[in-house]
């Protein structure tokens, strides 16, 4: 009998002969609404000062708004997955990403603090679950071999959205007011939902998937140490890059003008990066998580060393700083997919709000090392200490599955 796992087209109860074309389709409808997504998530921080003075707040305060989100985010994943365990794959994405859409306008047409408050927190809550829903979607469309890949390709809208999305609806908000680029991400959202009723595959839900069965893969060891790596490999690169206008212009000597090409460059790394990931898992998944946060590791102990060393070694790490995360993403996905069984869609989301809270721990310990008067190359090497740890997380997880494995059936079913 073919392992549920090994292939997730028959759990989900997709076509297994979708033709290619037809996938690529069905990708490109997720990864459209992960371009709607990554532009909400980080075009609020290119506009801080146009919505402190729309709604007649201080630019600190605004700050909040971004905090709004990522809350939604971390509460939205799990609260979200869960409710609609029971309902079609495909006419939850459907629901989530209009949900999404009506709060993007809601955002646009905030006229307070307090509305714009509610609105973005709103605008977070289907984030982690569309990713996590999405990407059992697309892992289903493809052979067992290539569900990294097929995860990667819908991220892939998410780090899009850093190179295209983000700077034009930045520039479009500093234009036209900050109100734009909120109602263009509510149109992009509603373009995804059509794309998504006319592409996706119907996907029926799982007879043995409950509320209950999802919540069970918070019982497993093997999700927990997933979503640790995550936090912790994650929190590295969120030290850094949550600094990383500054440290450019402090430490590496750029002009403030430049820093939108330096982070879009970031967002040409970070799509590299999913595109690699898929070939990259190809050696083995937990070996490959391991190898990236080594990598991810060595870079942020030499982030700092080559933004002071020349502007070229400047520029060549802000590029591996989008590029090395970007690779584990996809990889930590499908491992959070592989471990939670029944909960798998749980699972998949609770990914996302461990980014988001990894972007709140990162940036807090780069502030703490900053406000203590050490200089802007400690950030990175904060983040590299964190990615050591999740290297030290990733291990424990390797040795809890290879005793697992060598454990007899007897003594597991006891």
């Amino acid at each position: 009998m073919t392992d549920a796992i090994a292939d997730p087209s028959s759990e989900l109860g997709v076509d297994a002969a979708i033709r290619p074309a037809h996938v690529n389709l069905a990708l490109l409808a997720l990864a459209v609404g992960g371009f709607a997504i990554g532009t909400t998530e980080f075009v609020t921080m290119g506009l801080l000062p146009e919505v402190a003075e729309g709604v007649g707040i201080d630019i600190p305060t605004a700050g909040h708004v971004v905090s709004a989100y990522a809350a939604g985010v971390v509460v939205g994943a799990p609260v979200l997955a869960t409710l609609g365990s029971r309902m079609p794959r495909k006419r939850l994405l459907l629901w989530l990403m209009g949900a999404f859409a009506v709060a993007n306008v809601l955002s646009a047409f905030a006229t307070s603090y307090g509305l714009l408050m509610v609105a973005r927190f709103l605008s977070g809550l289907p984030h982690g679950a569309y990713f996590g829903v999405g990407s059992l979607v697309a892992a289903s469309l493809v052979p067992a071999h290539r569900r990294t890949w097929a995860v990667s390709m819908m991220i892939t809208g998410l780090t899009v959205a850093n190179i295209v999305g983000v700077p034009v609806t930045t520039r479009i908000g500093q234009s036209y007011g900050w109100q734009w680029p909120y109602a263009a991400v509510g149109v992009i959202a509603l373009l995804t939902v059509l794309a998504v009723w006319r592409w996706v595959p119907y996907c029926p839900p799982d007879g043995g998937v409950s509320m209950a069965s999802e919540l069970s893969a918070l019982k497993r060891p093997q999700v927990w140490l997933a979503l640790g790596i995550g936090t912790v490999g994650f929190g590295g690169m969120f030290a850094t890059f949550s600094y990383i206008s500054p440290t450019m212009t402090e430490l590496g000597g750029f002009g403030r003008a430049t820093i939108p090409l330096i982070l879009a460059l970031y967002g040409v790394g970070m799509t590299v990066g999913a595109l690699l990931s898929g070939p990259v898992s190809r050696i083995g998944l937990l070996r490959a998580i391991n190898a990236s946060l080594v990598t991810i590791a060595v870079m942020l102990f030499l982030f700092g060393p080559a933004v002071k060393a020349s502007m070229v070694t400047a520029l060549a790490a802000v590029f591996l700083l989008g590029l090395l995360p970007s690779v584990l993403v996809p990889m930590l996905q499908t491992r959070l997919m592989d471990v939670a069984h029944e909960g798998q869609a749980l699972a998949a989301a609770l990914n996302h709000s461990t980014l988001n809270i990894a972007n709140a721990l990162g940036a807090w310990l780069g502030s703490i090392v900053l406000s203590a008067g050490l200089g802007y190359e400690w950030p990175s090497r904060v983040g590299g200490i964190l990615a050591v740890a999740g290297i030290g997380i990733a291990i424990w997880s390797a040795v809890l599955q290879r005793s697992t494995r060598r454990t007899p059936p007897q003594t597991q079913a006891a």
